[in-house]
């Protein structure tokens, strides 16, 4: 039998919705249609909010950046520009699909979906609030971590199916580089299993809420994670695998119309997955006062989200050198300083008290 899935949570809207799907259904289908029928209402919901998420992530990054570098940014479609992401969708739809006469199509198909689907099962795990989430499994932790690591695997397709120079060089420096990054990206958490014990997403947020925020006990782990997560992301200062200066467009540049933009989809759906992972992780998760549970994650993961706009306004872009010198000179160091020292206070703590 399928387990009817925990979607809702106490005392929220989402209870309401849950118990009108289960009173209607239960009578007439079995348990198993039931976990079913809310796992695609679940799935209903969080594509739907998450499409929102990316276009508002879109608009808040496009809005921040002009006003950094004191320009206007959009502000012609809608209010004050609200509509222009909207907008934009609209035009990537009707744009025309081109495939190179020359390109792998199999694999050129195939890229785009597999940079999408990994993307969206990273939010099976996140717990938005107490019970609010797809799936709590005991390895939630090692899940996260393993489908983030299949977007490299797109990454090859798109560049190796464009028959295209400049689209593999793109794919190949990608390669590289999120492959070195996501060795710092899971050392700098192992600190973080060792201090709570357990892979389990609710876990960890529980042992904050009864302890302290991550943040402040493995400060060196955070730092590690989120400048690892900004090369993994392809973001600014890290964006070498689309620099445009040097390769136009990088590992994307063949694909056209809704095919590029389910690409942007998918690095902005990463994007907001790494920053929900470190407020899972460093911040808390969903604690707060006063608000509702989902509302204190989704503040702090824009309040996070912020912070990459900000770098991004702010800093140049790196050479590829300085790129993998940093992984593997400075990151991959300090992870495991991080998890010696970490190592070395819980003996201490435990000794002492």
């Amino acid at each position: 039998m399928i387990p009817i899935p925990q979607i809702a949570l106490d005392g929220q809207p989402f209870t309401g919705l849950r118990d009108i799907i289960v009173m209607i259904l239960g009578p007439v289908v079995p348990g198993w249609v039931i976990g079913i029928v809310l796992t695609l209402v679940g799935l209903t919901f969080l594509i739907g909010f998450m499409t929102v998420v990316v276009m508002s992530l879109v608009l808040m990054e496009r809005r921040v950046i002009a006003f950094m570098q004191d320009r206007l940014g959009p502000n012609r479609v809608g209010p004050e520009g609200l509509f222009q992401t909207v907008a934009d969708v609209v035009k990537l739809l009707s744009k025309e699909d081109i495939i190179p006469r020359n390109a792998d199509r199999p694999t050129f198909l195939l890229a785009v979906p597999a940079a999408v689907i990994p993307s969206l099962l990273i939010y099976a795990v996140i717990e938005w609030a107490p019970g609010m989430s797809l799936a709590d499994l005991n390895i939630g932790f090692l899940y996260i971590l393993a489908i983030s690591s299949l977007t490299t695997i797109s990454v090859i397709m798109a560049g190796w199916g464009s028959n295209n120079k400049y689209a593999l060089l793109g794919a190949m420096r990608a390669a590289a580089q999120m492959i070195s990054y996501e060795i710092p990206i899971v050392m700098s958490l192992v600190g973080v299993a060792m201090i709570v014990g357990s892979l389990k997403i609710t876990d960890i947020i529980g042992w904050q809420i009864d302890a302290v925020w991550l943040i402040l006990l493995q400060p060196v782990g955070f730092l590690v994670f989120f400048i690892s997560s900004l090369a993994e992301l392809n973001r600014t200062p890290f964006d070498l695998m689309e620099a445009d200066s040097e390769i136009v467009a990088g590992y994307h540049i063949e694909y056209s119309g809704m095919r590029f933009a389910l690409f942007f989809l998918a690095e902005y759906l990463n994007a907001f997955a790494a920053v929900a992972i470190a407020v899972t992780i460093f911040f808390g998760g969903w604690q707060g006062p006063f608000f509702p549970p989902y509302v204190w994650f989704v503040l702090k993961c824009y309040a996070l989200f912020f912070v990459l706009v900000w770098l991004r306004g702010t800093l140049p872009r790196v050479r590829v050198d300085q790129l993998m010198g940093l992984a593997w000179k400075g990151m991959v160091p300090l992870a495991l300083a991080n998890i010696l020292i970490t190592g070395i206070g819980m003996w201490v703590w435990n000794e002492v008290f």
